[in-house]
C-alpha cells in the first residue's frame, strides 16, 4: 500500500486543480492491473527515425533561421552541420540496418523557394534523390511540410506576424504536397506549433500577436489538409504536439487543436521532457539560480513513464484517433548525462512504457526516434540527440559512431517490442504533469 505523505497530499491538490483547469474528472475506474507478461506491439507496427531539415542537412540555404543563428554561434564556423545533405545514402542505410519502417524529414521551404514565385529545380531534385534512396531500402517517408524554417524575404515580410503568409505558405505546400503525393508519404504539416509560437515570439511575433499566429497555422493546416486528401486519396495527416505537461498544452495549444481537430488522421505525439512533483525542487532552484537554463533541456529530469500518461492523454483529448509517436528520445551532453542514465536504457525503458499504454486499449500506431544523428540543436553541436553520434566540432569526417541504443533499437523492431518480463530501470515519478489529474489519483505502478 503507498504510504501517504505531505508530497502525495500536495499532489492530490494539484490534481484536483489541474482537474478543475481542464474541466476533466478522474476517471471512475482505476488503471488496469499491470500486465505480468508485457504484450507485443505487432508486426503492423511502425517503428522509425528522424532528423529536421535546418539541424541536419548542412549546405544551408538562406533563412532566417539561418541568419539568426549564423551570427552568434558555432553554425558559422561548422555550417554544413552532419551534412546529410551529401551523406543521406549512408544515413538512410543505417536506418535500414536498424529495422525502421519510417524515415521522417523536413522538406525546407527556404531551399526550394528562395524569391517569391521562383522555385529552385535544383531543391526538389535533392529531396526526389532522398526519397529515391528511402524507397530502394523499403522505407515510408514522413513528410514534415514546416519545421520552424522560412525564407528570408518571408521573414521581411513579417514572418507570422504578417497575415498574408498564409497564402505564400500554401503556395509552397501545394506544391510540395504535389510532387510527393505519389510516394504516399505520411505527413506532418507543421511540427510542434506550441514551441514554434514560442521561438517566433522571441524573434517576430508580438506577445500580442500570438493568438493571431495561432490562428493562421491552424488555416494552415486546415487548408493543406484538404488538399492532400484531394491529391492522396488516403493520406494520413497531423499537425504533431509535443507533451511536457498536459495542462500546459491545454492552455497554449488549444488556441489551435480546438480548430483543427476535424482535420487529424491520427495524433502525431512529440514527448522527451517531463514534469512532476519529483522535478519541482530542481526546478525551483534553476528558477532561482540561473533562470536561463530553463529552457535548456539538460536541465529537465528524464522520466520515461511519461510515454504512458502522455499516450493516455492523447487518447481522452482525442477520443478515437490513433497516435503515432512521431518524436521521441533523449538528450545528453556531448554523449553523457549527470544522471548516468544511458541512452539505451532510456529507449527501453520508454518502449516498456508505450507497450504498457498498448496494452491499456491505447491505440498507438507508430514510434519515430528523433533523431538518427546528432544534429545542430538549440544553437549548439554540444547536444546529443541522435541514435548515432557524430562529434562535429572536432572530427572532420563526421563519422557517425553507434550508441549503445543501435543495438538496443534493433533488438526491439526484430521483436515488434520489448521480452514480456522487461522491468524498466527507474521507478515512476510521483504525480506526472503529463495527465493531471489521473497521474496523481491513479498513479500506474510496475508489477513486482
Amino acid at each position: 500500500m503507498r504510504r501517504f505523505t505531505r508530497r502525495t497530499a500536495f499532489g492530490l491538490a494539484a490534481a484536483s486543480l489541474a482537474g478543475t483547469v481542464i474541466g476533466r474528472p478522474a476517471p471512475a475506474a482505476g488503471r488496469p492491473a499491470p500486465p505480468v507478461d508485457l504484450p507485443s506491439l505487432g508486426r503492423e507496427f511502425l517503428w522509425g527515425v528522424a532528423g529536421s531539415g535546418f539541424d541536419n542537412e548542412g549546405h544551408t540555404p538562406d533563412s532566417h533561421q539561418r541568419r539568426l543563428f549564423t551570427e552568434h554561434t558555432v553554425l558559422a564556423q561548422f555550417p554544413d552541420c552532419v551534412d546529410f545533405y551529401t551523406r543521406y545514402p549512408a544515413d538512410i542505410a543505417l536506418a535500414a540496418g536498424l529495422g525502421v519502417r519510417v524515415y521522417g524529414i523536413s522538406i525546407e521551404w527556404a531551399r526550394l523557394q528562395p524569391r517569391p514565385g521562383e522555385w529552385d529545380e535544383a531543391g526538389f531534385e535533392f529531396y526526389d534523390r532522398v526519397l529515391d534512396a528511402m524507397s530502394a531500402k523499403g522505407i515510408r517517408p514522413m513528410l514534415t511540410l514546416d519545421h520552424w524554417v522560412y525564407p528570408v524575404w518571408i521573414a521581411d515580410r513579417g514572418g507570422w506576424a504578417d497575415p498574408s503568409i498564409v497564402e505564400a505558405w500554401l503556395s509552397n505546400a501545394r506544391t510540395v504536397v504535389d510532387r510527393y503525393a505519389p510516394r504516399d508519404p505520411l505527413w506532418i504539416t507543421v511540427a510542434n506549433p506550441g514551441a514554434y509560437i514560442k521561438f517566433e515570439s522571441r524573434d517576430t511575433v508580438p506577445a500580442t500577436g500570438i493568438p493571431a499566429m495561432a490562428l493562421l497555422l491552424a488555416d494552415a493546416h486546415n487548408a493543406i489538409y484538404d488538399h492532400i486528401h484531394q491529391v492522396q486519396p488516403g493520406a494520413q495527416v497531423t499537425m504533431s504536439i509535443n507533451l511536457a505537461a498536459g495542462t500546459i498544452a491545454d492552455a497554449t495549444e488549444s488556441l489551435i487543436l480546438d480548430q483543427i481537430i476535424d482535420r487529424l488522421d491520427f495524433v502525431g505525439l512529440g514527448t522527451s521532457l517531463s514534469f512532476s512533483l519529483d522535478t519541482l525542487p530542481q526546478l525551483a532552484a534553476h528558477a532561482i539560480i540561473a533562470p536561463q537554463d530553463l529552457s535548456n533541456p539538460l536541465t529537465h529530469a528524464i522520466q520515461p513513464e511519461s510515454m504512458y500518461y502522455a499516450l493516455h492523454y492523447c487518447a481522452h483529448r482525442f477520443p478515437g484517433k490513433p497516435v503515432y509517436v512521431v518524436e521521441n528520445g533523449m538528450v545528453t551532453r556531448n554523449g553523457l548525462r549527470d544522471d548516468g542514465y544511458s541512452r539505451a536504457d532510456h529507449l527501453r525503458d520508454t518502449v516498456y512504457w508505450l507497450q504498457r499504454a498498448h496494452a491499456d486499449g491505447i491505440d498507438v500506431i507508430g514510434y519515430t526516434y528523433s533523431a538518427l544523428t546528432d544534429g545542430f540543436a538549440r544553437g549548439s553541436y554540444a547536444l546529443r540527440f541522435g541514435l548515432y553520434t557524430v562529434d562535429v566540432v572536432t572530427d572532420p569526417t563526421l563519422t557517425r559512431v553507434p550508441t549503445d541504443a543501435v543495438a538496443a533499437y534493433r533488438t526491439i523492431t526484430a521483436s515488434s517490442g520489448l521480452p514480456s518480463d522487461y522491468r524498466p530501470t527507474r521507478p515512476p515519478a510521483i504525480c506526472s504533469f503529463v495527465d493531471l489529474p489521473d497521474s496523481c489519483t491513479d498513479p500506474v505502478t510496475v508489477p513486482r
